[in-house]
């Protein structure tokens, strides 16, 4: 069995592993690369890969760094199955999708402003392309066995959001494991992930491998944010990831406002994309911590903005409320028209509630930029940035040590940490290397390993 590395190699997105055993070919995710420019034009190179070789795809998750290449390649002529958990493809239903429309309308904007160096500003990928995408989506219950030729394969949970799980790929008695984007043991929606099997080789996630996640009490440090932003008597934008982050921002917000930690403003989820995850959360209630209640309150006391002029309609309001808006990391969405209105106000206030990659907006932002470049314009930065930590759906470096050493994995077991940024994961290999009885070192872009 051959796993050759193609994305998600000393950088978070563009996550693509391809297995092969005798001719029989699976890859697992087919994630979009984001932010640095160097990063992102991969997205548009020609795969690395003959497309018409690959018997299947297996997503670990939705989210668009894992699943986001998939009407790229369906675009570039590949028909063949695409397996996910039920939930996954109830989420690509809507990531995908809506991926695409905000490509096509950056794009229109592009070229109605003449902005940037392209004379016709193209979509990598267009909303109807990914539309027809969606026909490839094959549900996966977690622990179902699924055979491709010589390869089988099956999910198993992992927390981090609806359908995540860690991918199980075996082949002539050798295991591998793709742990995917493996969650908290103390998430206040997921459950914990569940212990691995033996397993010969385990690609490892290591975004948090440098530092872990704070000892602080993340209600009270949005109420402090919260009560803050009204008191200067300006907006709270929330860039926000639309699967698992907004729906924990608006659980927190209406719990605060119950309690009242903070005053009972509007809030409104300007995210078509972010309105319907919050809906298919209701769907499968035994994935998730959420009661009934929970979610009909949520639905209740935050404001769905669906359409554009619903969106622009919000720029008339003056006196303090949140707007929740994707993209998570600023770059792209309707966020950046409310970031381009309201950046330059000094009571603006943005709170980031997620992990910012380098290069994004929202990297150089809580880096302390003066300005950010948005369509094509330098907009100044006056607002007050804020990050609240505690949040991510991602274990760090001290939750997935422990998950390994709950697991069953043997003493030796070999593992290559992907999905960090080069720091994260060399940090991360030192601390197991040292504290775990396992071979662990950083995989590369474009290594193959052999088993």
């Amino acid at each position: 069995m051959n796993i050759l590395f193609l994305g998600a190699t000393q950088t978070v997105t563009g996550s693509k592993f391809l297995v092969e055993h005798n001719g029989s070919k699976l890859l697992v995710d087919c994630g979009l690369y984001q932010g640095y420019k160097w990063l992102r034009e991969r997205n548009w190179q020609t795969p690395d890969f003959d497309i018409d070789a690959i018997d299947g795809i297996l997503l670990t998750h939705a989210h668009l760094d894992h699943s986001g290449y998939i009407p790229r390649l369906y675009q570039l002529g590949y028909r063949g199955p695409v397996f996910c958990h039920p939930a996954t493809r109830d989420l690509c239903g809507i990531l995908l999708p809506d991926a695409g429309h905000i490509q096509e309308e950056d794009a229109r904007f592009y070229a109605r402003h003449r902005l940037g160096k392209h004379a016709h500003p193209q979509p990598l990928y267009d909303g109807e392309t990914a539309e027809r995408s969606l026909e490839l989506l094959q549900p996966l219950g977690f622990g179902q066995e699924q055979r491709l030729g010589g390869l089988s394969f099956h999910l198993q949970g992992a927390g981090h959001i609806l359908g995540a799980g860690s991918a199980i790929v075996k082949a002539a008695g050798k295991t591998v494991g793709f742990s995917g984007d493996v969650g908290r043991p103390d998430d206040l929606i997921m459950y914990p992930p569940d212990p691995l099997p033996p397993v010969d080789l385990l690609l490892l996630e290591s975004t948090y491998g440098d530092r872990a996640h704070p000892e602080l009490d993340v209600r009270s440090e949005l109420k402090r944010v919260v009560n803050e932003a009204v008191a200067r008597g300006g907006v709270l934008v929330i860039p926000s990831f639309a699967v698992g982050r907004a729906q924990m921002i608006q659980h927190m917000l209406v719990s605060a406002m119950s309690a009242g930690d903070i005053p009972r403003l509007p809030v409104f989820l300007d995210s078509p994309m972010a309105i319907d995850a919050s809906h298919i959360y209701r769907h499968y209630p035994k994935l998730h911590r959420l009661s009934e209640a929970q979610c009909r309150e949520m639905g209740r006391l935050v404001t769905y903005t669906r359409d554009v002029e619903q969106s622009k309609a919000l720029e008339e309001i003056t006196y303090p409320h949140i707007i929740i808006a994707g993209s998570g990391m600023a770059t792209g969405g309707r966020v950046l028209h409310h970031l381009k209105r309201l950046l330059p106000n000094h009571r603006t206030t943005v709170l980031f509630v997620g992990y910012q990659a380098g290069g994004t907006r929202g990297a150089r932002m809580l880096a302390g930029s003066n300005a950010v470049k948005i369509h094509g314009e330098y907009i100044p930065c006056r607002a007050r940035v804020e990050m609240l930590d505690g949040l991510s759906a991602h274990g760090d470096y001290l939750d997935l040590t422990q998950w390994l050493m709950n697991s069953r994995l043997e003493k030796g077991t070999e593992i290559q940490l992907v999905h960090g940024e080069p720091d994260a994961a060399d940090c991360m290999r030192l601390h197991l290397n040292d504290h775990t009885p396992f071979q662990v070192n950083v995989a590369q872009y474009r290594q193959i390993l052999r088993l």
